[in-house]
């Protein structure tokens, strides 16, 4: 009768147990005050760890996470699409009309000042004017970035800065300054000196911007006329990025409708992306890139960055690398079926390790309120990195990877294809095409695998579905999916562009 339940034990314990994400992380929802409506604009976390939170309505207000209580602390903001906490009584909100500097000088806790420091740019009145930032680089520069407005609505009879009609026309217009531009409010000695200037062309709807590890600017743009598909870009000064409204405002740009321009000149004009996120397959509408800067406190992909993501529930991971001059790398979609809501608009960092992430529909598709989001200390099994060879490309794991899954090339399954660049909302995919992969090599420490592909081609998205890789303590791969934007091929390699 032993021996029988002993064999029965034995027989029904799964070989490899299934584990999941929630074995990794943990999301707590955070109450929000009664009658908020709870659409999380811009959020910031201040020195002393409160978290400060823009809402749709105009409130600012102030979490303390220790005595999970809600504070008001500002008002009567329009659109708070973005927060810097400056110290733990004085923050900077970018609101549609301008960048305010608000402040509680008596110490009460409730802000009593509230000052402009840039209203530098136009303003028509148009719902999807929408603005976004501020960022602070090394230097003290704040950045900040200015959206396009759309054709689905018109403006006010008065507008702020110089009104041109040759903006006007398109799906998504500028017909003042300097709407569709990342804009640069430099740095004094002891703060800005509150002129702006014009920093970088191109874009639709940045929602949002943020910094790398080596102080690279980026920029998350939304699919629509003249994006096939969302994207990050690489934004350098002087850039245009491939929306061609925003150029009515460049300087020596010829006064025409930018968008009546040949699509082949417009084409030549524009710096290409760093990352395409295919549409539906990774993201929708993405948001933030923030960087994952806690040391390893939140898990093991520290020094890379995370971008929030609208219309699924989940975030998106980047792996980033330099090609040929130019940065390019892969997506994926990272923390899916953990437990967190749609509508990731705001991400931010605590000193903790710990990830906040603010969350909205604004009218759109999306949830509301906020989250937060701990590791438990334990290693998944995930990819944690993917580079470019002359030949293929080289996957790096978390953990060492049980080498009979690894060297099976039919868990290696790749196809390529392109979005098109046409004024027309979005694109579909070009050039489908499976790509085989004809030889795989595991490191001796199991982490990497070196893939050799049959064809490398340049201007393609490379979508890789990885199978059924374990780990040596058989360990399942959570996430499948990954999409390598291969613009550049290696400087040594044929065919190059």
């Amino acid at each position: 009768m032993l021996l029988t339940f002993f064999y029965s034990s034995i027989v029904a314990k799964p070989l490899f147990p299934a584990d999941t994400i929630t074995d990794y992380y943990e999301v707590e929802t955070i109450q929000m005050p009664k009658g908020l409506t709870a659409e999380t604009d811009g959020m910031a976390i201040m020195p002393d760890g409160r978290i400060v939170a823009g809402f749709h309505r105009g409130e600012i207000m102030i979490y303390n996470p220790k005595t999970k209580t809600w504070k008001l602390f500002a008002e009567g903001i329009h659109d708070p699409l973005g927060i810097l906490a400056v110290s733990n009584s004085e923050i900077l909100v970018m609101q549609r009309p301008e960048l305010t500097r608000i402040k509680d000088t008596n110490g009460d806790g409730v802000a009593d000042e509230y000052l402009t420091v840039t209203d530098d740019f136009g303003l028509s009145g148009n719902y999807h004017e929408f603005a976004f930032g501020p960022i602070r680089d090394k230097k003290g520069n704040l950045f900040i970035a200015l959206n396009c407005a759309s054709s689905g609505a018109g403006i006010f009879p008065e507008v702020r800065g110089k009104l041109d009609t040759l903006g006007r026309p398109g799906r998504m217009y500028s017909a003042v300054p300097y709407r569709g531009w990342i804009m640069k409010l430099t740095a004094t000695a002891a703060r800005t000196d509150g002129k702006l200037h014009p920093y970088a062309s191109g874009f639709r709807s940045p929602n949002s911007i943020g910094f790398d590890a080596n102080g690279n600017l980026f920029a998350a743009d939304n699919q629509g006329d003249w994006l096939g598909t969302s994207k990050l870009y690489h934004v350098q000064e002087g850039r245009h990025y491939g929306h061609p409204a925003s150029l009515l405002w460049k300087d020596g740009f010829p006064h025409v409708t930018p968008s009546k321009l040949p699509v082949k000149l417009l084409d030549s004009l524009r710096t290409v992306e760093s990352v395409a996120f295919p549409h539906s397959r990774i993201a929708n509408s993405p948001t933030q890139p923030v960087l994952d800067d806690t040391g390893g406190k939140f898990g093991p992909f520290s020094g890379k960055m995370l971008v929030g993501e609208m219309d699924h529930p989940y975030l998106i991971r980047l792996m980033l690398e330099t090609v040929d001059g130019h940065i390019q790398g892969a997506c994926a979609p990272f923390l899916a079926g953990v437990g967190l809501r749609k509508g990731n608009n705001r991400l931010a960092f605590a000193a903790d390790g710990s990830l906040w992430l603010g969350q909205t529909d604004h009218g759109w598709a999306g949830d509301r309120g906020i989250q937060h989001v701990r590791w438990k200390g334990k290693t998944p099994l995930e990819l944690a990195d993917m580079k470019l060879t002359p030949t293929g490309f080289v996957l790096t794991f978390t953990q060492p990877l049980d080498a009979a899954t690894a060297k099976q090339l039919t868990n290696y399954q790749f196809q390529r294809y392109y979005y098109e660049y046409h004024e027309a909302y979005g694109s579909k995919q070009f050039d489908v095409k499976p790509v085989p992969v004809t030889n795989a090599e595991l490191s001796a420490d199991g982490r990497t695998v070196t893939l050799k592909l049959a064809e490398l081609k340049a201007g393609y998205i490379y979508e890789l579905e990885l199978g059924k890789l374990r780990s040596r303590t058989q360990q399942s791969l959570l996430n499948h999916l990954i999409c390598y934007t291969l613009n550049r091929l290696q400087r040594n390699t044929q065919a190059n562009p």
